[in-house]
C-alpha cells in the first residue's frame, strides 16, 4: 500500500499543476480523475479542443474573404471537417500526453474514478480503494493509504 501526502481530485489545469508543483517539493502525490485521461474538461472536451477548432475556422474564414485583399489568390476553400476533427484530436492528444509524461516524470500515482471527500481528512474514489484519513487535517505527515495506482 502507498502513503500519500497529498491526493488531489481532478486533474484540470489547476489539479495537475498542484500535483507537479507538490512533487517538485518533495511530497508523495496521487491524483484522481473521472476521466480516462488526465487534463480534466478542458484538456479533453473544453478550452483546447475548441480553441483548436475556433483556430482551424479563423484560417478558413481567411483564406476565404480575406486573402484576396493581401494580394492573395486562392480559390473557394472547401471544408473537410473530418480532417478538422482529426486536427483537434492531434493537439488535444499532445496536451493530454504532456501531463501524463509530467506525472509519471514526477512520480506521481494517477487513479481513474470519481474523487469524493466522505468526511473531514477522508477521500475516496469510486473506482479504487484510495482513502487518507490522517487524525488532522493534510498535513506532510498525513498516512494515506491506495490499493490499486492506474
Amino acid at each position: 500500500m502507498a502513503g500519500y501526502d497529498l491526493i488531489i481530485i481532478g486533474t484540470g489545469p489547476g489539479g495537475y499543476v498542484c500535483a507537479i508543483r507538490a512533487a517538485q517539493l518533495g511530497m508523495k502525490v496521487a491524483v484522481v480523475e473521472k476521466e480516462k485521461t488526465f487534463g480534466g474538461t478542458c484538456l479533453n472536451i473544453g478550452c483546447i479542443p475548441s480553441k483548436g477548432l475556433l483556430y482551424a475556422s479563423e484560417l478558413f474564414e481567411e483564406a476565404g474573404h480575406k486573402f484576396g485583399h493581401l494580394g492573395i489568390g486562392v480559390s473557394p476553400p472547401k471544408l473537410d471537417l473530418a480532417t478538422m476533427m482529426k486536427f483537434k484530436d492531434e493537439g488535444v492528444e499532445g496536451n493530454v500526453k504532456g501531463v501524463a509524461f509530467l506525472f509519471k516524470k514526477n512520480k506521481i500515482d494517477g487513479y481513474q474514478g470519481v474523487g469524493r471527500i466522505t468526511a473531514p481528512g477522508t477521500w475516496a474514489s469510486s473506482s479504487s480503494s484510495i482513502t487518507c484519513s490522517p487524525s488532522s487535517p493534510p498535513s506532510r505527515t498525513s498516512s494515506c493509504r491506495s490499493s490499486s495506482a492506474v
